[in-house]
């Protein structure tokens, strides 16, 4: 005769996201929620006096949840031919004209420029560390004909540039002022892509898409440039691929 046996219940499979919503909700509390939730407000951008009411339960479960997210969702890989142009975690490669290199330095001399995680951030204006407008160049140059691609994020009302060559092509957000309010995929105060094309000294540029300047004419060499204004503005995943039709 056969016997009947009982299967034995599965367990619930615990992940971080999980244990993070489980202990908030039982009532999580001390310096490390106090930490996560500062590292939530840098990540999705929220004021760091929220109030109490939404550091509480399931509203920080959520914000937690979402940061671990994004966490796994960062998964970027180069495309085929292309090459960082931000190495690691400092600013290798960049320089202030004529020679002051940032080779292994996370931040420029006065502060405008700082490496974070493979970005570049560009730090508002200070009066007592510098001038008001800066220009990061890499210290490469780029004869040939290329594709040049990053993603940017802007504060409100930001105003940066790319430099491609020399000429700027203007990076800000875009919305509130400069030549590009018409564009209609923009998203502000989030990850936008740029995608510069040159052929025979002309860059053809878009935003998501959309174009922002057909027939940019450049000079026939030249570095790549950042520009600092004002606001801050977060570069990342500036990559570039160098094309042999020239």
């Amino acid at each position: 005769m056969r016997v009947a046996t009982l299967a034995s219940p599965r367990r619930p499979r615990i992940t971080i996201r999980s244990w993070v919503c489980r202990g908030v909700s039982d009532g999580l509390k001390g310096p490390l929620v106090d930490k996560l939730w500062g590292t939530c407000c840098d990540r999705l951008r929220l004021p760091m006096n929220t109030s109490k009411t939404l550091r509480s339960g399931r509203c920080l479960a959520l914000a937690l949840a979402l940061l671990t997210c994004a966490a796994q969702a960062d998964s970027f890989k180069l495309e085929p031919g292309f090459l960082p142009l931000v190495a690691g975690k400092d600013l290798t490669g960049w320089k202030y004209k004529p020679s002051e290199s940032f080779d292994g330095k996370v931040e420029a001399s006065d502060g405008r420029y700082t490496a974070k995680d493979g970005q570049i951030v560009v730090n508002d204006y200070n009066a007592a560390k510098g001038p008001h407008l800066r220009q990061l160049w890499t210290q490469k140059e780029f004869p040939k004909d290329f594709i040049l691609r990053l993603e940017f994020r802007a504060s409100v009302n930001a105003d940066s540039g790319i430099f491609l060559r020399g000429p700027q092509l203007q990076c800000r957000d875009y919305l509130v002022a400069g030549p590009y309010k018409a564009l209609k995929k923009y998203k502000p105060q989030d990850w936008n892509q740029i995608e510069v094309v040159v052929k025979d000294n002309v860059a053809h540029c878009t935003c998501n898409g959309e174009v922002l300047e057909a027939a940019l004419k450049l000079p026939e060499t030249g570095p790549i440039g950042l520009e600092a204004d004002h606001g801050q503005m977060e570069y990342r995943r500036i990559r570039v691929k160098e094309l042999t039709s020239k």
